[in-house]
């Protein structure tokens, strides 16, 4: 019986059972038998949930891209690891063999080797999906510097602030990038980003747009010149088990975004699991998950699970609506992928579009279709089944999160029986609860709670970078003794789960994590404004969409609205980025808050759905009468 690839439902009960059982005897079968080591571990799990410490795989010496690229090497040198599919289907896709994909690392690590790169040092990554992206990432891991991928669409603001925050070296950019039919000025993005960095000390630019850029003496470099007179081949530096591998961004709901810090083992061997499993991926599958690499989607499930496994992940540069919204069907055709990974969002956009750009391609490749990023609604769950996977290919719904680090609940393709918006149950290794508002859990099924996980997993976060104390707050305070994840979710009668949303102040939009603080903070920069709430409300193709109710100063009041509504956003843009700007933004004289000065966003969230029924006891507010103001101005 394999402990690495579930075969039917018995087998996945058989395999969780053991899982919960002995969860120590489980990952160690898994990490012994399909991975190289340098050395063994001494003990499997080490932590200590008062701490929130958790070590796997205790002293084991391991480097990852050995096990993604090296060992894959003798048998599959010549098999394609990673397609690109540029921004502009007249552009020739390349197919980047695992020799190749060796070459192109070890050169890479090379030069950042010869460019002063230590282990242990962070470089921030801010580039297109384009295979630099790949090769970058994975030379990082591959000298045991610490990768840092910032997403090609924030700001020179949000740039900085993660640069800073981790203390990054070095910068990984390049001249532009292509959206669409737009392009983006990325070096002057990084070029502004640095006036508030001091920290960097080195930028390396990729050529992808060929537009003129600045180079500043001294600092910023072409990478070919570099890579050309580089060695193609490398020593992987010997890593500790523990080790950070990464460290990724993800919102917060207060104040600044969280640096996630991921470290080697755990991660490698829960991200190669939960691939092989949750996509069935077979020996000459082709694999494509659209996400960006920027995000963590992209980390384990087009890098690092994907190779681990041997697999061809394309890596996509392009949009799904240009040149016009038949572009993803087209790709799947044109290299005949097996295993499609997108997003509720996308979903929905390519849903509203005629019928036409989907059914003119058969789509029969096709065995396996997944959703990530937010819980896929009933409709676009059906379309999604219906025309893409033509209701013979199991739709995997998975729940998982940036500090999770791999994927939690999910069906298991020809093995869970799916049911629509139920991410259904957990994976092996993984014990979910539901908590009540008193911190007890909540037994039995047809019940609705707080998401909490109750065993360390091995590829959880270990820490937020410099802030072990933000930590242990964020994810061990509300319900000690386990991981909150910040989610509600209900279980039903079979024990399927279904994720109902964020219960704290994190507002998913079209798949992105948006923390309310940050883009309160941004809108309260302007000058005639006093103070500013920001609530979710429910958007046919984001899923949610950002509505602002915002207190003007006295200098603001006489402006006219349009054009400070214009002026707010064009704030946003430029701290955080296009993707948090505002669809609503509402004037009033005041906001709804408690008499120890809370904003009671409750109250808001509900006049933006346009659900005016039940508001609770207003009684209690400091200012009750100014809710029926709202009401009346809503938008």
């Amino acid at each position: 019986m394999s402990y690495y690839k579930i075969e039917s439902l018995e087998h996945y009960f058989k395999m969780y059972k053991k899982s919960v059982r002995e969860p120590r005897k489980f990952w160690d079968r898994i990490a012994d038998e399909n991975f190289t080591w340098y050395q063994k571990w001494e003990k499997v799990l080490d932590f200590d949930m008062q701490e929130s410490k958790f070590k796997w795989f205790v002293d084991a010496k391991v480097n990852i891209t050995k096990n993604c690229i090296d060992r894959h090497l003798a048998k599959r040198g010549e098999k394609t690891a990673i397609i690109f599919e540029p921004n502009d289907p007249s552009e020739d896709a390349q197919h980047i063999s695992y020799n190749e994909l060796y070459a192109r690392v070890s050169r890479m690590a090379n030069v950042l080797r010869e460019q002063g790169v230590k282990k242990g040092d962070r470089v921030c990554i801010y580039l297109p999906m384009i295979p630099e992206l790949a090769v970058s990432v994975l030379a990082c891991a591959r000298i045991g510097a610490i990768h840092s991928v910032v997403f090609a669409g924030f700001s020179s603001s949000a740039v900085s602030t993660r640069i800073n925050d981790s203390d990054c070296k070095m910068v990984i950019t390049s001249d532009g990038s292509y959206r669409g039919n737009k392009s983006i000025d990325l070096k002057g993005i990084v070029d502004e980003a640095l006036e508030k960095s001091p920290c960097v000390e080195k930028v390396l630019v990729v050529k992808r747009t060929n537009t003129q850029v600045n180079m500043k003496e001294g600092r910023d470099q072409w990478l070919q010149p570099l890579m050309d007179a580089a060695l193609s081949n490398s020593v992987a530096e010997i890593m500790d088990a523990e080790d950070p591998l990464f460290i990724l961004y993800t919102s917060g709901s207060t104040g600044k975004p969280k640096g996630m810090v991921h470290t080697t083992a755990g991660y490698m061997v829960y991200t190669a699991y939960t691939f092989k499993n949750i996509f069935n991926y077979e020996e000459n599958d082709v694999y494509w998950c659209t996400a960006d690499i920027g995000w963590i989607t992209g980390h384990s499930y087009i890098l690092y699970g994907p190779l681990l496994n041997g697999a061809t992940t394309v890596i996509f540069e392009g949009v799904p609506s240009y040149p016009d919204y038949s572009r993803f069907w087209e790709v799947i055709e044109k290299h005949q992928v097996n295993q499609f990974y997108t997003a509720p969002t996308a979903i929905r956009a390519l849903a509203k579009e005629n019928l036409s750009y989907v059914q003119k391609f058969p789509l029969s490749s096709l065995k396996v279709i997944g959703s990530v990023g937010e819980p896929i609604n009933e409709e676009a769950w059906h379309w999604y089944n219906d025309h893409v996977g033509g209701k013979r290919c199991p739709l995997v719904d998975t729940w998982w999160q940036t500090e999770t680090g791999g994927i939690m609940i999910s069906p298991i393709p020809f093995v869970t029986p799916t049911k629509p918006t139920y991410a259904s149950l957990p994976l092996p290794g993984i014990q979910p609860v539901l908590m009540d508002e008193l911190r007890n859990e909540i037994e039995g099924n047809q019940v609705t709670g707080s998401l909490c996980i109750k065993f360390p997993w091995p590829a959880m976060a270990r820490t937020i970078w410099g802030d072990h104390q933000r930590y242990k707050e964020t994810y061990f305070s509300a319900f000690p003794g386990k991981y909150f994840t910040g989610d509600g979710a209900l279980r039903d009668e079979v024990g399927y789960y279904r994720i109902t949303g964020r219960v704290d102040d994190v507002i998913i939009v079209s798949g992105h994590n948006l923390g309310t603080a940050p883009i309160e903070d941004a809108i309260n920069e302007h000058p005639a404004v006093a103070e500013s709430a920001i609530v979710g409300f429910p958007h046919d193709i984001k899923g949610n969409a950002l509505y602002g109710f915002v207190i003007l100063k006295e200098v603001g009041e006489s402006r006219n609205q349009e054009n400070l509504a214009k002026e707010i956003n064009q704030l946003i843009s430029d701290q955080i980025g296009p993707i948090a700007k505002l669809d609503k933004i509402q004037f009033v004289s005041g906001l709804p808050k408690t008499r120890s000065g809370k904003i009671m966003r409750r109250i808001l969230r509900k006049i933006a759905e346009g659900d005016f029924s039940n508001f609770g006891d207003t009684s209690t507010l400091l200012n009750p009468e100014i809710v029926d103001e709202i009401k009346e101005g809503k938008l």
